[in-house]
């Protein structure tokens, strides 16, 4: 699985020169001393570009700006923080004037009850205010802590820092996002047509190939080439192969070797794949086990050729560094309404499962035959928490939109074949009622992570979505 890239944040120190300043000297201090402890990279001013590191003045403000604008690249968000009152223009015209477009966290100090002379009080609590007041004025969206003020050294900060951190892959991962389309949508599925315009709309881009032109590919490799046997040896790597004919595996090798020179070549950072049926028809095997390799080294793939999905299992992925999995809200768990099935054929990225092997596609096996539908990853989803997520296209209102929300993924017994596993959702009912009255997909996306929170901030504050919480 690939390492997460670290979070970069651009630090400003609020400060306003009749409040103590030497509080700057110390609140900056401790704040860096935090975030390193974190594993934040942090870029912002030094003692030696204004007093003590913090902006107060129309220049130091424009100092700030400058070094962000400098760091442009690397800044994934903004951390605010004000060790006294702050001056509060200061504040957003650095953010204004630095160009850039990233998460703000906004972050005051607490005051100490037995600290309240002239010389220590920080007036914080109020300074906060006034910076958001202008914030929301210069129209520049942020984030606020739990707690109104809070120790940078405290358990709440250090929670309000991750979910943060969270926020900000979410929105970095986004932008740019390349995915690759590869081959037509199945006729049958109506349901996962979505606009590739609306996505460019938000820095998404989508590059479409023919399955046609890739096994034309593939069959210009032959077996004993570097990139073939590569493939060959990652995937018995991966997973039991032993059900499956060796004839079979060579295949999924040769399309995996082909897909991905297609991916580098592209520069794609995901895909979304036709898996049946001219797949298994004409080609002989089914594409699953490459796509949960891929989506197990967090470059999503999923199937039916659908490319929202793909966007979901990409932001999950994001949220939380581990790799997603898109499934069917499938079936009901006998007569429990906030319980039900998960399920898809499968494609599921090894790490989610409890358990898994390679075996053939029991659904398509009845049309195209047992021995054209080998390379399913099968098995039960592991019990843990998970948060689920759909994006889908709003052609008619011109934009994105998307549910979020958590759950469990149980241990209840149950026998059945696939990738599977039982969910509990509280008041599923209520959100089973909106994904049809709102003509959502029957796809979701599930990730074991608990980001419903931080992944609902970006894409509603941060990127304009219209996003339905289910809490």
């Amino acid at each position: 699985m690939q390492p997460m890239k670290p979070v970069t944040l651009g630090l400003i120190v609020g400060n306003r020169g009749f409040f103590p300043s030497h509080l700057c000297r110390s609140g900056r201090e401790e704040i860096l001393a935090v975030l390193e402890q974190a594993g934040f990279k942090v870029v912002t001013l030094s003692p030696e570009q204004t007093e003590y590191g913090s902006i107060e003045s129309l220049e130091d403000a424009s100092r700030c700006a400058a070094l962000f604008d400098a760091h442009r690249k690397e800044i994934d968000g903004i951390l605010v923080t004000l060790p006294n009152f702050g001056d509060e223009r200061a504040v957003a015209n650095a953010i204004r004037w630095s160009g850039l477009n990233v998460p703000v966290l906004v972050h005051a100090f607490p005051d100490a009850a037995d600290q309240m002379s002239a010389r220590d009080r920080r007036d914080s609590f109020c300074g906060k205010m006034s910076v958001c007041n202008n914030l929301h004025q210069y129209k520049i969206p942020f984030t606020l802590t739990s707690l109104h003020t809070v120790d940078p050294r405290s358990s709440s900060f250090r929670q309000d820092l991750h979910t943060f951190a969270t926020t900000c892959r979410v929105v970095r991962g986004l932008r740019g996002l390349r995915i690759g389309a590869l081959g037509a949508r199945p006729a049958a599925f109506n349901t996962v047509r979505y606009s590739e315009k609306l996505l460019e709309k938000f820095g998404i881009s989508v590059e479409t190939l023919d399955l046609f032109d890739l096994f034309g590919q593939v069959e210009r490799l032959p077996e004993d080439a570097e990139p073939v046997q590569a493939k060959l040896a990652a995937i018995r790597a991966y997973v039991d192969t032993r059900r499956v004919p060796d004839s079979a595996v060579m295949k999924m090798a040769r399309f995996g070797a082909a897909v991905d020179n297609w991916m580098a070549n592209s520069r794609l950072d995901a895909t979304a794949v036709q898996c049946w049926t001219a797949m298994e028809e004409y080609f002989g095997v089914v594409p699953c086990t490459l796509m949960s390799m891929m989506s197990n080294n967090l470059m999503p793939s999923a199937c039916e050729v659908d490319v929202m999905g793909t966007i979901a299992m990409h932001i999950l992925a994001q949220a939380s560094g581990r790799p997603s999995a898109l499934v069917d809200w499938n079936n009901n768990y006998g007569d429990d309404p906030d319980k039900g099935v998960v399920f898809h054929c499968s494609n599921l990225p090894k790490d989610i499962f409890a358990d898994a092997v390679m075996d053939y596609q029991e659904i398509l096996s009845g049309t195209v035959g047992k021995e054209n539908s080998y390379g399913t990853i099968v098995g039960r989803v592991k019990a843990m928490p998970f948060t689920y997520l759909r994006v889908s296209t709003d052609d008619v209102a011109g934009t994105l939109r998307a549910y979020v929300g958590a759950g469990e993924l149980t241990d209840d017994p149950l026998l059945t074949f696939g990738g599977y596993g039982v969910v509990r959702v509280p008041r599923f009912q209520e959100l089973l009622r909106y994904i049809c009255e709102n003509g959502y997909e029957h796809h979701v996306t599930i990730n074991p992570s608990s980001t419903a929170a931080a992944v609902h901030e970006a894409l509603s504050k941060y990127l304009g979505w219209d996003v339905y919480w289910h809490r």
